[in-house]
């Protein structure tokens, strides 16, 4: 079957066929891979737990990882085919490649992207939860927080999916987390602002705001530039039939599809991964609470530099006694106020993490139960030294900087670690999903948006600013929005080849962007309280 755009004409112009069925071949491979993956993952889970030594004394714990596990794969693969329009549409509506062949080929490359993430995109989202939910992730209020926040993102992706609408997954999952935070500041008496990192949301937040308006700007002076530079009239005007591309052109829009199918797999694969990390610590601590890799040498180093940290920042003002050192960490990194008890607090600390870890030599030699609480403790200093690292109001000399930096890196050596597995898993769920109900989306990008078929340079300028975008956003920790780069780009080509946007679908995509963040945090903030009654 062929299927048409309707131009502002009323002319017809032929499409690219989205509608022919897979091979038997395919589907075959589809599902074995999807089987493969499944047990690779329940495989690789065993073993690391029998290697740790932990017991298996009760068996509610597991029956939760595996939901937990399963729901975050979820996420994973629904994100994969919500986002496949972001890399595929240009190359199929360009005739650059055949639609089956062009979301096989991006789902190679997102599985690539995972695989090769860096991960500093996995532990930014879970600097966004409440600390003190993070602190006690093993409790029912953990589990609480984990289902809430990714069942209410599948519910929203998929929502939009249906209606055929290109909405963010990185949206939605930010705004889940803020649903979270906002639901368990109330339930513990508090505003509902307390429970968010606001510093971290809204940094994440103008990457998310400025990514659609860099998308159609840079785009459309890039199509514009690309008009002066290259004087050839078929570029920029609808492909005759089926016609493909010239070869440079092809082979430009099969690299920036390729390059934003990486892109989109290191960037969002990221987020799945840190999750899932969160839900591993919480349910098999001995076996990922710390990194295991960590060789005996190294954790000689690590209880030396907690002791010159500790006494560098002894030495600091204030030195007033400190009671309760966690109390006080805590509630600083949720509050950040500048108490000038945190310096006295973070040494004692520190000089408590370092003991500990001292007297048993080696990470892998920490007993089961302390494992998780040594972890936690890791992990409130290293988000104190963060917000130190920013904070005005509490001087710290050059000295204590040096040594706080240096302390954080090996915390965060020893606690932000993912598996190779996890890595796997995700790649596949995204892979998988990015190959599976991508019609509906690649169609609103592709015939949509604009008000003609889209250029072969329309194409290469939208997709190749989608790429590089993605790219350096990755590079910098920064959890952008693939779909709203992709899509404003392809509407500012429009504009700027004065094609004619489609306002109703415009419309449409801006209704989806406002109320992608409210209905997020209404949904999982409801969800995180239904769960909390019962977990």
């Amino acid at each position: 079957m062929t299927s048409h755009i309707e131009t502002s004409a009323g002319r017809l112009q032929t499409g690219p066929d989205i509608d022919s069925p897979p091979g038997q071949w395919t589907l075959a491979l589809f599902l074995g891979l999807l089987g493969l993956g499944l047990l690779y993952t329940a495989y690789s889970a065993g073993v690391d737990i029998q290697n740790s030594g932990a017991p298996i004394e009760q068996w509610m714990p597991y029956a939760l990882l595996a939901i937990a596990l399963l729901i975050a794969l979820g996420f994973e693969f629904v994100n994969g085919f919500h986002d496949t329009a972001n890399a595929v549409a240009t190359v199929i509506y360009t005739h650059s490649m055949p639609p089956n062949l062009a979301v096989m080929w991006s789902g190679f490359f997102n599985f690539l992207g995972v695989l090769l993430s860096s991960g500093a995109v996995a532990f930014g989202i879970i600097s966004l939860l409440p600390v003190e939910l993070i602190l006690q992730v093993s409790s029912g209020a953990g589990f609480a927080m984990v289902f809430a926040l990714l069942i209410a993102a599948i519910l929203w992706n998929l929502g939009t999916w249906w209606l055929g609408l290109p909405s963010s997954s990185s949206h939605t999952l930010i705004g889940s987390i803020i649903g979270v935070g906002m639901a368990n500041a109330l339930i513990h008496g508090r505003s509902a602002g307390s429970g968010v990192d606001w510093a971290q949301a809204s940094k994440i937040g103008y990457s998310l705001l400025l990514s659609p308006l860099i998308g159609f700007g840079v785009a459309a002076l890039l199509l514009l530039a690309l008009r002066k530079l290259v004087r050839n009239p078929a570029l920029y005007q609808a492909p005759e039939g089926k016609t493909p591309p010239p070869f440079w052109i092809r082979a430009l829009l099969v690299l920036t599809c390729t390059g934003v199918s990486f892109a989109h797999g290191s960037n969002d694969g990221q987020k799945g991964m840190g999750l899932i990390m969160l839900i591993l610590v919480g349910t098999v601590p001995m076996t990922y609470a710390l990194n295991r890799a960590i060789t005996p040498d190294q954790t000689v180093q690590f209880v030396a530099l907690a002791r010159a940290t500790q006494e560098s920042l002894q030495r600091s003002p204030p030195t007033d006694r400190v009671d309760d050192a966690r109390a006080t960490l805590t509630t600083f990194v949720r509050t950040r106020d500048p108490d000038p008890a945190v310096l006295p607090a973070l040494a004692a600390h520190i000089g408590t993490i370092g003991m500990l870890v001292g007297n048993y030599g080696d990470f892998s030699k920490v007993p089961a139960p302390m494992m998780s609480n040594l972890r936690g403790d890791m992990f409130l200093a290293s988000e104190t030294i963060r917000h130190l690292e920013k904070a005005k109001d509490i001087p710290l000399a050059d000295a204590d900087k040096k040594n706080l930096t240096a302390f954080k890196k090996e915390i965060d050596n020893a606690t932000k670690f993912i598996p190779l597995w996890v890595k796997v898993a995700v790649a596949i769920a995204l892979g998988l999903g990015t190959m599976v109900g991508w019609k509906r989306i690649v169609v609103t990008v592709g015939e949509k948006i604009g008000k003609t078929h889209l250029s072969y340079g329309q194409g290469a300028a939208a997709e190749l600013v989608a790429m590089t975008t993605i790219g350096a956003a990755d590079a910098f920790g920064l959890p952008v929005s693939t779909t709203h780069v992709l899509s404003s780009g392809v509407a500012g080509t429009m504009a700027a080849n004065r094609s004619g946007l489609q306002m109703a679908t415009i419309r449409n995509l801006a209704v989806a962007w406002i109320l992608t963040l409210p209905a997020s945090i209404a949904i999982s903030g409801t969800l995180y309280w239904l769960f909390s009654q019962f977990l």
